[in-house]
């Protein structure tokens, strides 16, 4: 039995708390990955959204986000994944992009500038070095150390680091 009594906020607040595997400075709010909450009686369901279909990480956050809630004493919850409409990097919030770039990876553009990487358009954008901010930079590999980022190096202070590729 829950303590006290369960609000879709007090969810919310909680599933602040969930990091993501991943990139551990990321809430899975952050993210944007959780799509909706609804609590009925003591039963809590969450909507997840992967970043790409086949992450490995979902199992991960499916289990993060039972244990989270398991500590408050919420013992029914499911956890729905949503796949459509498919998650973007749009959906990031702009605390969670500022996250990224002070944990060293560089967030993703909003394509309003040119550059480097080139987006689903064709079109380049700059990637910023998240040490030096200089826009001087060079793409190393498309892959990077997960399937949704890309490898990069500075040109100016010569550090390695991911872009988390948008989509």
């Amino acid at each position: 039995m829950v303590a006290t009594a369960l609000t879709e906020a007090r969810i919310w607040e909680l599933l602040d708390e969930v990091l993501d595997p991943e990139v551990p400075v990321l809430s899975i709010l952050d993210l944007g990955i959780v799509r909706g909450v609804q609590v009925a009686g003591e039963l809590v369901t969450v909507h997840i959204t992967p970043t790409y279909s086949g992450c490995p990480a979902m199992n991960t956050i499916a289990t993060d986000i039972r244990l989270r809630l398991l500590a408050e004493g919420i013992t029914q919850v499911t956890i729905h994944n949503q796949l459509s409409p498919a998650w973007t990097t749009d959906w990031m919030t702009p605390a969670g992009r500022e996250k990224l770039e002070a944990y060293g990876i560089a967030p993703p553009v909003d394509g309003t500038a040119t550059g480097h990487m080139l987006n689903l358009f064709g079109q380049d954008t700059a990637v910023r070095c998240p040490n030096c901010k200089s826009d001087n930079t060079r793409l190393v590999s498309q892959f990077g150390s997960t399937a949704c980022k890309a490898s990069y190096q500075c040109n100016d202070c010569h550090e390695p680091f991911d872009y988390f590729k948008c989509h």
